[in-house]
């Protein structure tokens, strides 16, 4: 085990153990039992200042729903800060939101690579209508992970945890794994895979899988992935394409 996680998660919203639950299985589970990433949860309830202290209120100028008040976002992200943060690391304060840039794996990358020189990556879920817009000026980044709407950013924030843990050095098996997947560091879709047996219901492997010919088999490898992301992401294939 190492001495000190790699990358340190904090994540503040009203259902933290959503989170929790889906960070516990699989790849960022064993990363969390080895000390490679630290996933730790806050319940924003616990920064209202008592129970008289509402977590929303009505919006100002009228309309449904409910807006998050400032005062327990705000007493939140300084205890987080003052609980991880350091003169030399910082925390990384990442709001989640409709309004975000759209998340990729670019992102993960980026977000991943600074990952250790951070103190922490602090992940801020929203619900309800939203936020107090005096609290956007707290966060370093604001993300969304697609255009449609979920109930709350626990789920959101769940996927950004899995998508950068994996790319910290020692969570999977194989160093190679993340730059061969989809969006791996061409940006193209992954090309299609096989296993035993070698005919199944009439549909036998690609002879060239089973050749031996490495070069042969990367080249094939390319050449489907490009043709793949070519029918159903032309946008992944272009943008690949131009690369020098």
């Amino acid at each position: 085990m190492s001495e000190a996680p790699f990358i340190r998660f904090d994540v503040i919203g009203l259902f933290p153990e959503i989170v929790d639950a889906c960070c516990r299985y699989g790849v960022v589970g064993r990363a969390l039992q080895r000390g490679t990433v630290a996933i730790v949860t806050h319940q924003l309830r616990d920064y209202t200042g008592g129970s008289h202290h509402p977590i929303d209120d009505d919006p100002y100028g009228g309309g449904p729903g409910m807006v998050m008040r400032p005062e327990p976002i705000f007493a939140a992200i300084e205890h987080v800060e003052g609980e991880v943060g350091s003169a030399g690391r910082r925390v990384w304060k990442i709001l989640m939101t409709p309004h975000g840039a759209p998340f990729d794996q670019r992102m993960a990358r980026d977000l991943a690579a600074r990952g250790p020189e951070l103190s922490s990556i602090m992940i801020f879920c929203g619900r309800y209508e939203g936020i107090d817009e005096r609290v956007r000026t707290l966060f370093d980044q604001e993300i969304s992970i697609g255009d449609f709407v979920l109930s709350g950013g626990e789920i959101a924030a769940a996927a950004i945890v899995d998508a950068i843990s994996r790319l910290v050095p020692g969570v999977l098996g194989c160093a190679d794994s993340a730059s061969s997947e989809s969006f791996g560091e061409e940006g193209l879709l992954e090309y299609p895979q096989y296993t035993r047996p070698a005919e199944f219901r009439g549909e036998r492997v690609p002879p060239v899988l089973q050749s031996g010919d490495h070069a042969a088999i990367r080249q094939w490898r390319r050449a489907q992935a490009l043709d793949r992301t070519r029918q159903r992401r032309p946008d992944l294939a272009d943008r690949a394409t131009r690369k020098p």
